[in-house]
């Protein structure tokens, strides 16, 4: 039992230090900076990567049409081999609602040593520079912009100087398993990547949110954007990693203005969204995997099962261990939970949506093993180069 109590006891020290030392991850009060708007507005070249994308294009496309930003802006949609008419679907809309200016293209399949969704970035960013932007605009397919956010964004880079702003799309929560999951993946994100630090020039820690993301131009080119991430599975934190070790300014938040449209309303399709890149996020490696479980089980899981056990063996010491622990696991969650407008009743269940993905990344790493790596929408990257990290 003393055993148990140290662990317990480990796990509470854990906690205390993640909310008072871990760039206070959990707050979610780190929205677009302050900015003024620029007397001239610059140019803008939004690019979007589609593949098998009709279904959720009516819910989005037309929310780039419809940007009212005071600057020449127009839109690159790029159709990766979609066999379910994206591109017309995409043309057809863009007769219907008008608005900005769109092309429509595809680059064939990916070369050897390339994702397809890079691939399909570097044709349309290839595209743009034709027309001298000092801004692109990189955004998913199933993500829905309110008519300011391009105006925004823009004005947030000029005013604090950034050469990358990105947003993490506020992401579909219909579903039972959507409340239970998706809330707790933005947490776990910021957890490893506080926000906080990453505007902080000189900070190592970097990151983005690939549905939203505003690029100078200029950094591109000095970072060697997509070129120099082409394998990158997790392309947004790659990307992110490769401006700011060219000596660019980052920043990332939640957004309020930019939206997830794309369902997951099962436990399946969740699952398959976090496995198909969780033992890539690892960099394959066994070690790591290992710690990595080691640790979720030690944070997330022994304060339940220590509060449990000290209540049904009489040990004051275990349950009060395991309770703090645990109350100050769901305290840090309930501010994620209000941001997603969730009832905080599922802030206690947080180790079990920890197991969860716990089980996730190891089948992750199963699925890696077994050839399959990180399959999406008919390709699998069977063993991917991890992206090198910049210092």
């Amino acid at each position: 039992m003393d055993v148990v109590v140290w662990f317990t006891a480990a796990s509470l020290a854990a906690w205390l230090w993640l909310l008072l030392c871990q760039g206070f991850f959990w707050r979610t009060d780190t929205r677009l900076p302050p900015r003024s708007e620029p007397e001239v507005w610059p140019d803008v070249c939004v690019v979007v990567p589609a593949r098998d994308e009709a279904a959720v294009l009516p819910d989005s496309l037309p929310s780039l049409l419809a940007q009212e930003y005071p600057g020449r802006a127009e839109i690159f949609l790029v159709d990766d081999g979609s066999s379910d008419g994206t591109g017309e679907v995409a043309r057809a809309l863009a007769e219907r609602c008008g608005g900005l200016p769109l092309t429509i293209d595809s680059p064939g399949e990916p070369p050897a040593g390339w994702t397809g969704k890079l691939w399909a970035v570097r044709h349309g960013i290839g595209l743009a520079r034709a027309r001298g932007p000092e801004f692109l605009l990189l955004t998913d397919a199933d993500i829905a912009h309110e008519p300011d956010s391009l105006r925004e964004l823009v004005a947030s880079a000029r005013t604090g100087g950034f050469d990358l702003v990105s947003q993490m799309a506020r992401l579909r929560v219909a579903s039972a398993w959507e409340r239970l999951v998706v809330p707790a993946f933005v947490y776990f994100f910021a957890q490893l990547y506080p926000f906080r630090r990453i505007a902080k020039k000189g900070a190592r820690t970097a990151a983005a949110a690939g549905g939203c993301v505003l690029l100078r131009t200029e950094a591109a080119l000095r970072a060697g954007i997509p070129d120099s991430i082409r394998q990158a599975v997790i392309d947004d934190v790659s990307l992110a990693r490769a401006v700011k070790g060219s000596g660019g300014h980052i920043w990332l938040g939640l957004a309020e203005h930019v939206d997830s449209v794309r369902p997951y309303p099962r436990l399946a399709d969740l699952w398959r969204m976090v496995s198909r890149s969780a033992y890539a996020q690892l960099r394959h490696n066994p070690l790591v995997l290992l710690a990595t479980v080691l640790g979720l089980a030690l944070v997330y899981l022994v304060p339940p099962v220590a509060l449990f056990a000290g209540l049904v063996t009489d040990s004051v010491p275990l349950a009060l261990l395991g309770g703090l622990a645990w109350a100050v696991m769901a305290g840090t969650y309930i501010p994620m939970l209000r941001y997603y407008r969730q009832t905080l009743w599922l802030a206690p269940l947080l180790p079990f949506t920890a197991f969860l993905y716990l089980l996730m990344t190891v089948d992750s790493a199963v699925q890696h093993y077994r050839g399959r790596g990180a399959a999406w929408k008919g390709r699998t990257y069977a063993r991917p180069d991890a992206a090198p990290e910049q210092r």
